[in-house]
């Protein structure tokens, strides 16, 4: 069509979000499920697309779902318009009024269970106007969606390093050791990190932010991994890996399996889970990890982001935690 004959057509937001979608999952059907989207509605709103824009964007097989040359260079457009369009709607939300309207809140597993009770109740409390969504995913998607535009909000452990997201610290907590009943280290205090080098440890599956700090606390008591030694030495003390939540962890410690490490908010409530378990705490410093807000740089709601974030400071000053200045 010329320029004499009327506007060009435009893409939809739909056909964007689906295009998008797709480019992400490589999978119509995942694709579809992530946006809540039927699959031939997707399907069909990315072949709009591509006649509008006319090209080809998806190359469809029987096997598998590919971008082509111009989908791979055209999803970049695409993904930023639909950035742009959630700053839009991000800014007007926040112009009619703060701390209303919807705000979609991430969590990581291991900080879910110990503090959203403590949020909760200040959510309903002190803004009662705020339309608060959760969901509880491991850091990476978590991080996946707020780039995306799908999460407003993380609470998780921090520091992220990611380009575009900005960090607010909350507090540092500490790890303790939970053992089997009968276990030598069980109930002591001032234990060194040393020791974690020959126990039978217990960690979370891969993914886990959790677990990776583990093993960061285990490589700098000197302990070495199965393929992960340094120098290309071989690890001592495997650790083995057999759980997906913390909970299944410590009913496989007081099963006599290992011990295994818990950040101090998840202690009381996972060790009342049974009477066959003891708790053990590290010599100063002990092990430990900092827990904060993550949002994207340059949020609309930013002012409020942080405003919510000196109030949760306070209103988690009774957990066995230690609270940052608004500075650290």
């Amino acid at each position: 069509m010329t320029s004499g004959s009327g506007a060009r057509k435009q893409p939809s937001l739909a056909q964007l979000r689906a295009f998008a979608a797709v480019a992400e999952h490589l999978h119509f059907r995942d694709a579809a499920a992530a946006i809540g989207m039927s699959q031939p509605a997707l399907s069909g709103a990315v072949s709009a697309l591509e006649e509008t824009l006319g090209v080809t964007l998806v190359e469809r097989t029987t096997r598998k779902v590919l971008l082509s040359p111009a989908g791979e260079r055209l999803v970049v457009r695409a993904r930023a318009v639909l950035a742009e369009v959630g700053a839009l709607m991000e800014e007007a939300e926040a112009v009619r009024a703060p701390f209303t309207g919807m705000l979609r809140l991430g969590v990581i597993p291991t900080v879910a269970p110990y503090l959203l009770p403590t949020v909760l109740r200040l959510v309903h409390e002190r803004y009662p106007q705020l339309d608060l969504q959760v969901h509880e995913e491991q850091t990476a998607n978590l991080v996946e969606g707020l780039h995306s535009g799908r999460l407003d909000l993380l609470l998780l452990a921090v520091p992220l390093a990611v380009p575009g997201v900005a960090e607010i610290p909350l507090f540092d907590e500490d790890f303790v050791l939970v053992t089997p009943l009968d276990h030598p280290l069980g109930g002591g205090d001032n234990i060194p990190r040393e020791a974690l080098k020959e126990l039978n440890l217990l960690l979370l599956d891969e993914g886990h932010c959790l677990r990776d700090q583990a093993l960061e606390i285990c490589r700098e008591a000197g302990r070495e991994f199965r393929g992960a030694g340094r120098g290309g030495r071989p690890a001592t003390a495997p650790v083995t890996t057999t759980a997906a939540g913390l909970s299944t962890l410590v009913q496989l410690v007081a099963g006599g399996l290992g011990c295994t490490l818990l950040p101090r908010t998840a202690m009381d409530l996972e060790t009342a889970r049974g009477d066959r378990l003891r708790t053990a705490r590290f010599a100063d410093p002990a092990p430990s990890r900092r827990v904060g807000l993550a949002m994207r740089a340059g949020a609309a709601r930013g002012s409020e982001y942080q405003q919510l974030a000196a109030a949760l400071r306070e209103s988690l000053r009774p957990l066995p935690v230690r609270v940052l200045d608004a500075d650290a």
